[in-house]
């Protein structure tokens, strides 16, 4: 259970004006009168409000604000009410001692219950909240000489205040302390800790890679929470007069958590809303008699369904829809003003090594990253690139060797004590933090993990760094809204301003993974000529990126690894013109000769045909124009760089992703408009790539639901595909999860061919297989095809491929490049070029039939 990210940075209703601070100021002064003027019973009903407000209050920290769901709060609550009533009745002390200190007490039972709790999420942490509500009450029901156990602590005196006493001194109490809780979120939620929280909450990897401390700063949101609990547990042992262990249930967690959820989660007025309603409505539909609590629960459903983020999260969306504000313009900043002139270290790595297990994902690296200039670190899939980044950036600990910062050993640090060292990062997938606008992104990112006082200033107070962070968009080329939502920027909107919050740090050295991933050319050229600009200005940049045209155009020095090893290194031209790094990338069968006679397919009706196919993710388009036919009885390979668009178009084909523009038909009948599971009924069916067995069915029900459209002699279909893959027979009863990732593959094949299929897609067949395995997989294939299987076949291992297909066509950039017989794309250089970017041996290579 996770409450949705606001958009925006939270405020009074969403927005704080002063008309609304008036509202809840007016509300609390109401709520005042009121308990000084109703009868008793209703001072007790206001009372009660407004310890439900104070829970809220402490819960939207929790909730609201760093995402974690507590189902224990009733437990901080009764610590807050025993420890009053205990110093009170037993001690000897004054409310006034009492109180505070009951609050404080219930805090470090929050931040000791958050130091192990924190560590597990989502249900886990629920689960162990409700356990800790449940220790606490029948801890208290057995310590019966300090707490009275089962008969509780009887006639506890309320506090005077002079002009009220009792209950109605208690409700004034209660409605000061919200109105103080109310004041102190405020100031939490839009300082810098309010913004570390959401950030923890909405990318905790990326929030630990400019500095942050994910498991101190939930710890706080945690005590912080706790605090309010135990405090309004304070106030409730006075107002009922006597304490007992079942006053504090876990149904009433879950009333404190309604409150939340109810009124807005993250809103600053949301738990006073809440608690209005929770703890008003019941009481003024009590003339339903037996039918109140039905309708009070059916009244919630409508209001949970109807406004699923909240009272005030609804009244927020209500007033966008009614009064929509103007967008706002982008700020023109100072391109020439860059990153602060300064000497800076280079990386470097000794004999790095990370096994999982059995698996070496990276062996014996070594390397180094000079300050100023570019260091491309790239390979095949499966090669181990992202793995060393993840060692240097401190997300996985080494198995062996060691790596440094300049003279600063780092090796076994924390991602934490990386990033302030001074090593800054970017992901595949862009990890900004959502309900943070572009703004304050940047600017979170300067302190290096240091947050200043709890209760600080506003962030958006501190001009300097409001301008420096400017600077440093307009440095990266962001020429947007500079106070728009992070969660609503285009992707390329998205990678520069992940790279300026990167460069917020003042890092030593800037690791880079496939940052260009999904850009046009035009952007890509744009990013290009920033990673330039950035190592010009001293910084040592480490790039992992597939886009080899990219790569050869910017980088100062090339690093190759294959299966975890360092293959080659050297420039550019070097690398590019190394035979074992071609070999790395096309794989066997390319220099042989390994690409074998096309078979007479020549004038085999089409069975598969792709017409002018344009799709994507978001605005910009993956795929430009593609024209494809595979003819019946024809295996097609379709090669290129990882990035050229390759499994997006498999994904259109089989009906996981939907074209734009374009068409797709199969002997005549257009697929394009049709859901997956009808491509499937029509007969083309793929193989994803990661093979996607189902782990906990058993390898012959795995086979067996490839069948589920196509159930007539299923039995009899299945020992065929146990005959097709023998190792499948003596695993048949084992459950697919437990096979090695060959036999998976295998299997995925099998499920497939269960179908029907008319034309079968396989997406990277061979990814993460063992030599041996790989060639046993492919004569699979080779079986079907000769059986007169269509097949169109995405696999890295491109000479393998080309030696299997009769034809094959090579993408790049989302577009098809060069196509022709299997034979005259091994002995085209565009092949080469699409893997390794343009050199000079394409010009000398035989000239293939291009696509137009």
């Amino acid at each position: 259970m996770r409450p949705a990210a606001p958009r925006t940075t939270p405020t009074l209703l969403g927005l704080g004006t002063p008309a609304q601070i008036a509202a809840v100021l007016l509300l609390l002064g109401a709520g005042a009168v009121l308990a000084l003027t109703v009868n008793g019973y209703w001072v007790f009903v206001l009372a009660n409000v407004a310890l439900l407000a104070l829970v809220g209050i402490g819960l939207n920290v929790l909730l609201g604000l760093s995402g974690q769901v507590s189902f224990g709060h009733v437990g901080f609550y009764a610590i807050g009410a025993y420890t009053v009533a205990i110093l009170t009745t037993k001690a000897g002390w004054s409310f006034w001692a009492a109180w505070p200190l009951a609050a404080l007490f219930g805090g470090l039972a929050g931040a000791l219950l958050a130091l192990p709790a924190l560590r597990v999420k989502g249900p886990y942490l629920a689960m162990i909240t409700i356990a800790f509500g449940f220790i606490v009450e029948h801890g208290i029901v057995e310590a019966s000489a300090l707490t009275g156990g089962q008969n509780g602590i009887m006639g506890l005196a309320a506090p005077s205040l002079g002009f009220a006493q009792g209950e109605r001194a208690v409700a004034l109490l209660a409605i000061a302390a919200v109105g103080v809780g109310l004041a102190g979120y405020a100031w939490l939620s839009r300082g810098t800790w309010g913004a570390a929280l959401r950030a923890v909450r909405d990318a905790e990897t990326a929030a630990e890679s400019i500095g942050l401390n994910p498991l101190l700063i939930k710890t706080v949101a945690f005590a912080v929470s706790a605090v309010l609990a135990a405090a309004a547990g304070a106030l409730f042992a006075p107002l009922s007069g006597f304490v007992t262990p079942h006053t504090f249930g876990f149904l009433q967690s879950i009333l404190f958590v309604l409150v939340v959820m109810l009124g807005g989660a993250g809103s600053i007025a949301g738990p006073l809303v809440g608690a209005v309603v929770v703890g008003l409505l019941p009481e003024l539909l009590s003339g339903l008699e037996e039918y109140r609590l039905l309708f009070f629960g059916a009244l919630l459903l409508v209001v949970l369904w109807a406004a699923p983020d909240g009272v005030s999260g609804g009244l927020q969306r209500l007033r966008t829809r009614l009064w929509p504000a103007a967008p706002a313009p982008a700020e023109a900043g100072d391109p020439a003003l860059g990153l602060n002139p300064r000497p800076r270290a280079a990386i470097e790595a000794h004999g790095i090594t990370m096994q999982f297990g059995g698996v070496r994902a990276v062996g014996d690296l070594h390397l180094r990253a000079e300050a100023g200039h570019i260091t491309s670190l790239i390979g095949p899939n499966g090669a181990g690139k992202s793995t060393a980044l993840n060692v240097l950036g401190g997300f996985y600990q080494p198995t062996a060797g060691r790596f440094a910062l300049g003279t600063q050993d780092l090796t076994g640090d924390s991602a934490v004590r990386i990033a302030r060292a001074g090593i800054a990062r970017t992901y595949q997938t862009s990890q900004l933090f959502g309900s943070l606008g572009v703004l304050d992104n940047v600017v979170l990112a300067m302190g290096r993990g240091r947050l200043g006082p709890l209760l600080g200033a506003e962030r958006r107070l501190d001009a300097v760094r409001q301008r420096r962070a400017r600077e440093l968009l307009a440095f990266c080329g962001y020429s947007g809204a500079p106070h728009a939502p992070a969660a609503d920027l285009p992707h390329v909107d998205r990678r520069l301003v992940e790279i300026a919050r990167a460069l917020a740090t003042d890092p030593d050295a800037l690791l880079l993974d496939e940052p260009a991933a999904g850009l046009s050319r035009e952007d890509k050229e744009r990013l290009g000529a920033l990673l330039r600009r950035i190592a010009d200005a001293g910084v040592a940049v480490l790039l992992v990126e597939h886009d080899m045209a990219l790569v050869m155009g910017i980088s100062d020095q090339v690093v190759v690894l294959d299966a975890g090893e360092r293959l080659a290194a050297g420039t550019p031209a070097e690398v590019q013109a190394d035979p074992a790094v071609q070999h790395a990338y096309l794989g066997e069968g390319l220099d042989s000769g390994g690409a074998q006679a096309p078979r007479a397919t020549i004038d085999a009706p089409e069975a598969l045909g792709v017409g002018a196919l344009v799709a994507g993710y978001g605005a910009e388009p993956v795929l430009h124009g593609i024209d494809l036919q595979v003819r019946r009885g024809e295996v097609v390979a379709l090669l290129g760089a990882n990035g050229a668009g390759k499994s997006t178009l498999m994904k259109a084909l089989a009906g996981l992703h939907r074209p734009v523009q374009g068409g797709i038909h199969l002997d005549g009948t257009a697929l394009h408009g049709l859901a997956a599971e009808q491509v499937v009924a029509h007969g083309v069916v793929l193989v994803p790539e990661g093979r996607q067995v189902f782990p906990e069915l058993s390898v012959l029900d795995n086979i067996r639901l490839g069948a589920f459209l196509q159930p007539a002699d299923r039995e009899a279909r299945v020992q065929e595909q146990l005959d097709r893959f023998p190792r499948l027979r003596e695993r048949q009863h084992q459950r697919a999860g437990l096979l090695s990732g060959g036999e998976q593959q295998m299997l995925a094949i099998a499920r497939a061919l269960m179908s029907r299929p008319r034309v079968l897609l396989l997406d990277e067949p061979s990814l993460g297989l063992a030599p041996k395995v790989i060639a046993e997989l492919f004569a699979a294939l080779d079986r079907l095809r000769q059986e007169g299987m269509t097949l169109l076949l995405v696999d890295q291992m491109a000479g393998l491929a080309l030696a299997l297909a009769d034809r094959a066509y090579v993408m790049e950039g989302g577009r098809i490049v060069a196509q022709g017989t299997a034979a005259q794309i091994a002995a085209d250089g565009a092949l080469a070029a699409a893997y390794l970017g343009e050199t000079a041996a394409r010009e000398t290579a035989p000239p293939s039939r291009r696509a137009a």
